[in-house]
């Protein structure tokens, strides 16, 4: 099993900044895996936001938040990161971290995503 702990949501006015973190722990925790963030808005399905891996390279971030996202990891503490700039109403929602240990599969469908974090609420106001 691998758990996951997604911290940092709130309440913001749009512009604003927030950063969400996420932990990751467990016995089936690989280093290999690859990360990922979703959200999903109020009646709406849950979408792709970013994903990293832990090996290394760059985050993949959606086109929607392209540009005001920023994706990044510790590996010294099982964590990864979401810096939000620049947000906007659009971009509330429960944003959820997952893991993936199967690299080679998509990152940008969640249901290849094998662990999944409790969520935390992001709301921006207008």
């Amino acid at each position: 099993q691998v758990q996951l702990v997604e911290s940092g949501g709130g309440l913001i006015q749009a512009g604003g900044s927030m950063s969400l973190s996420c932990a990751a722990s467990g016995r089936s925790f690989v280093t290999t895996s690859v990360m990922g963030w979703f959200r999903q808005a109020p009646g709406k399905a849950r979408e792709f936001v970013a994903a990293i891996g832990w090996g290394g390279g760059r985050a993949t971030l959606s086109d929607s938040v392209k540009g005001r996202f920023s994706a990044s990891r510790d590996n010294s503490k099982k964590t990864i990161y979401l810096q939000m700039n620049n947000l906007k109403p659009d971009d509330t929602g429960v944003y959820y971290c997952a893991s993936k240990n199967r690299p080679l599969y998509s990152d940008h469908l969640e249901e290849n995503y094998d662990y999944w974090g409790q969520g935390t609420q992001v709301t921006v106001s207008p």
